[in-house]
């Protein structure tokens, strides 16, 4: 089993270094193999075929990727074709745009760190920077979230500075992209699509909080559901 992990790999940045960590971490707490790779985003475009037929699934990870277009492509995919799919910090944010875009239908929508002119910036510099930060997330239920977690409210690692516009929080939740995880106040920091097999983003980034010794839970349900998805 072969998981596409989606962005433009750095050796220099913690949080995607930490995703290959993480994979290693729950694969072997679980005893299931699996292979990985990091797909550049500026080649996706011209390989979509192979593409969606090499990986069961996806891992959208953080950064600025060389093209958003590949990273939106792969997600809408991956949503269509019911593919397991995490998406982790801008992961989260680029599963929002894909969902805006291709199933709300809101083609003028932007994101403003890459395009800060756009007239509906459904992606936003968030008020205060979660960069290096540690906050609360309450989690709803029923939500696969809380199955996976099995509690209210936890703690997790923040590396980002941008977020979903508080003015499109309930036209998304009502179309069907659930805001199941918030901040004290209400902030979205989990996404996810209930009736999708695995479709889950978070603005945190779990992979941070993954040891040897302590996996994350969001992590080893990506990979069980994974496995159990190859062998359906």
């Amino acid at each position: 089993m072969k998981i596409g992990i989606v962005g433009d790999f750095s050796p220099d940045y913690s949080s995607q270094v930490a995703i290959n960590d993480a994979l290693m971490h729950s694969s072997r707490k679980l005893g299931m193999f699996i292979e990985y790779e990091w797909i550049p985003t500026a080649t996706i475009m011209n390989q979509l075929d192979s593409l969606m037929e090499i990986y069961q699934g996806y891992w959208i990870g953080p950064g600025y990727p060389d093209s958003m277009d590949g990273v939106l492509r792969i997600i809408q995919f991956a949503r269509e074709h019911n593919l397991p799919l995490l998406g982790t910090c801008g992961g989260f944010q680029y599963m929002i745009m894909e969902y805006v875009r291709n199933k709300m239908m809101l083609k003028n929508v932007g994101h403003e760190e890459r395009d800060p002119q756009a007239i509906q910036l459904v992606i936003s510099k968030l008020t205060c920077s979660l960069v290096g930060q540690k906050g609360e997330v309450f989690i709803k239920k029923p939500s696969r979230s809380f199955g996976m977690y099995q509690v209210e409210n936890v703690i997790e690692q923040f590396r980002c500075n941008y977020g979903l516009n508080a003015e499109y929080k309930k036209q998304i939740h009502e179309a069907g992209l659930r805001i199941v995880g918030t901040d004290s106040v209400g902030n979205p920091r989990i996404i996810e699509l209930p009736e999708h097999k695995f479709f889950i983003g978070t603005l945190f980034v779990p992979q941070l909080s993954s040891t040897t010794d302590s996996t994350h839970c969001i992590v080893d349900s990506f990979i069980t559901t994974l496995i159990s998805s190859s062998e359906d």
